[in-house]
């Protein structure tokens, strides 16, 4: 029920896209399925500011839409849809971390990558992904988390929430430039920006993915993996102008798994972000799961 308007391209439709093809290829049947619970306030005040969170409490309408900025609105039930998009986040790491599933995928509205810690933009009011991470860190106790985020768009609001934080690596490509127009200089040591042109193939982004992502990962033995899903940069989502396939969301979410077997008893977390054109996002999210879930 959290829509931002007519035509908007973060949309209810995408989570209807999702569960369409995965009954299509035949893998809805084989998942846990687990409904999402509420974020709890201190949750959030891990990583977010209570201002913010109390913006937002403000802001939302008793009817219509209210605008946080050009790209990102909010309707009555947009709110109830945060917290339970970042509370997926939670209880995924809890699922992996006590053995009840080997790893999750969250398939959330909104998503969260570009929610700083006291400012919603991006389509984004919390930031999912970082709430899962202070989760894991204040809960599991972990002392290496690393984040790997693959959307088309730089996690501007991850890298602000957790650049100089000791226990978290990111690694993250994106088209650049564009939107939301930073990334190119990282703003801590445990920040691995891979900047890439327009028109960047699967095949260099593969590159990218070997000599950079894989070596930094191995060096830092993260204990769990957290993943920003976004799959906007496919071929054919008009929302970029990369081109990658659902080949090669399959192929790196197989060299994630890898290293999460070897460093973090195989558990990730995957969040869904971005991924505009519907077909290839059910595609995309469709491959993506057959790999996690080893069918």
């Amino acid at each position: 029920m959290h829509d931002m308007g007519r035509g908007h391209p973060e949309c209810p439709e995408r989570l209807a896209a999702i569960q369409d093809r995965l009954i299509a290829a035949g893998l809805w049947d084989f998942l846990l399925h687990v409904d999402a619970p509420a974020a709890h306030l201190e949750q959030l005040l891990r990583v977010h500011d209570a201002d913010h969170i109390d913006r937002l409490a403000v802001v939302v309408p008793a009817r219509g839409y209210a605008h946080l900025d050009a790209d990102t609105a909010v309707n009555p039930y947009s709110l109830r849809a945060a917290y339970h998009a970042a509370g997926a986040g939670i209880a995924g790491v809890d699922l992996v971390m006590n053995g009840r599933a080997h790893n999750a995928f969250c398939a959330v509205r909104p998503p969260g990558h570009h929610a700083e810690h006291d400012k919603a933009m991006g389509f984004c009011l919390f930031n999912n992904v970082a709430v899962a991470v202070a989760h894991a860190i204040a809960e599991h106790g972990l002392q290496r988390v690393a984040i790997v985020d693959f959307d088309v768009h730089h996690g501007n609001g991850t890298e602000d929430i957790f650049c100089q934080n000791e226990q978290v690596l990111m690694v993250g490509m994106f088209q650049h430039p564009f939107y939301p127009y930073s990334g190119d200089v990282p703003r801590g040591a445990n920040m691995l920006n891979t900047p890439l042109p327009r028109g960047t193939t699967g095949l260099q982004f593969r590159d990218a993915v070997l000599e950079h992502w894989l070596p930094a990962l191995d060096a830092w033995a993260p204990e769990l993996i957290v993943i920003s899903a976004g799959f906007d940069a496919h071929l054919e989502d008009e929302m970029s102008s990369m081109g990658l396939i659902e080949a090669d969301y399959a192929w790196v979410t197989r060299e994630i798994m890898k290293v999460a077997e070897r460093h973090a008893q195989g558990r990730i977390v995957s969040m869904l972000e971005g991924g505009y054109d519907l077909s290839a996002l059910g595609r995309s999210v469709a491959a993506h799961i057959k790999e996690l879930g080893e069918f």
